[in-house]
């Protein structure tokens, strides 16, 4: 089961992020930083000056030693060998940052923040080349396209959905989780069960570029398709009993990871589902052979089979985690060459699963 890794922050961790070459860095509440090691040895640690929680980080691909963090309402780049000072830091945000996302080009840095706007910051010019304002409530998450430079998705607690284009300062495409949930309602509710509103906490896009998804407050994970100017819902689906917080496409995949307020990891796979959707034959398809995988239904040990769950037009976790805390940030990533998931929760650990296990 989970390795935890432990003694680098004394408060709950709020976001990780790993590099290409196996470091891992955290975010605390507190303004506390940390740089790991791939096997968890604390190789170094800061405290941004200010009790400003640390709220995501973000490693260069192609620089893997410099780190982009936001804490409040800055960011900083630092050089992870060396913590004492930031190489650069911005003050571009009017309130907290919840979110960064680096384009492809790493010339392009978003910033979502509690007002609902989305900053985007010119690195080589060191100013801001756009403000998006279109989200009515805190803007929870963002997410740069892969391939497409110039394009993002965002999401907020308005309950919204949003594509950008950056040419534009209007969002090229918006939906309303809530109205759309009305219109195709799944099944009827049970009396007296209250439905949560659809605030939308996390934004995923798969490698492709084409496809993303979407954990929201009610439970439910949306997987969206991007057709030009517009996007289109290909899947909603339930596996969580509370809010879905964290959404994660593994790299080069359609395996997809989601964390909840439930304390459950699960891991599904939507590539038959999006595969055959696809209108023209896809660039990118790593869709492996179906296993037939078991899991632990909610409330007891009964067994199911996933080929047949999906044969019926469900859709199934391949993987279902009892992690038993509420999940603030979810990663999938490789560690010495095997793939695992980082779990940052309410605690001041890390949790590594590995995934070849299952």
């Amino acid at each position: 089961m989970a390795v935890k890794w432990t003694g680098g922050h004394s408060s709950p961790i709020l976001c990780v992020n790993a590099s290409k070459d196996g470091l891992v860095a955290s975010g605390a509440e507190g303004g506390d930083l940390v740089i790991w090691g791939e096997d968890g040895t604390l190789l170094g640690h800061m405290q941004f000056q200010g009790t400003d929680d640390v709220t995501s980080v973000l490693f260069s691909p192609s620089c893997p030693t410099k780190l982009y963090a936001s804490h409040g309402e800055t960011i900083s780049i630092l050089d992870v060998r060396s913590l004492k000072d930031s190489l650069d830091h911005f003050h571009v945000n009017e309130e907290e940052i919840n979110c960064l996302s680096l384009n492809e080009t790493e010339n392009l840095l978003a910033s979502a923040d509690d007002s609902g706007a989305i900053k985007i910051l010119d690195l080589e010019n060191k100013k801001v080349s756009r403000s998006l304002k279109r989200h009515s409530n805190i803007c929870s998450s963002v997410a740069f396209r892969p391939h497409r430079p110039q394009s993002l998705v965002s999401c907020g607690l308005d309950m919204q959905v949003m594509l950008w284009n950056l040419q534009k300062a209007r969002p090229l495409w918006i939906t309303n989780l809530q109205e759309d949930e009305t219109e195709e309602m799944e099944s009827p509710q049970s009396p007296g069960q209250l439905l949560n509103p659809a605030l939308a906490h996390s934004v995923s896009v798969a490698s492709c570029g084409n496809i993303f998804s979407c954990g929201a407050e009610d439970g439910k994970v949306r997987i969206f398709r991007v057709m030009g100017v517009k996007c289109e819902q290909e899947l909603g689906f339930k596996g969580h009993t509370l809010g879905v917080s964290q959404v994660c496409f593994l790299s080069e995949s359609y395996l997809l990871l989601t964390g909840g307020n439930d304390g459950k990891i699960m891991l599904w796979d939507v590539s038959r589902e999006v595969e055959k959707k696809q209108k023209s034959p896809a660039k990118h398809t790593h869709r492996k052979k179906t296993k037939r995988a078991t899991y632990t239904k909610q409330g007891g040990n009964t067994n199911a089979s996933v080929t047949d769950e999906e044969e019926h037009g469900k859709i199934s976790p391949k993987l279902n985690i009892e992690h038993g805390e509420k999940v603030n940030w979810l990663l999938g990533t490789k560690i010495k060459g095997h793939q695992n998931i980082l779990v940052a929760d309410q605690t001041s650990c890390i949790s590594v699963y590995p995934l070849n296990e299952f």
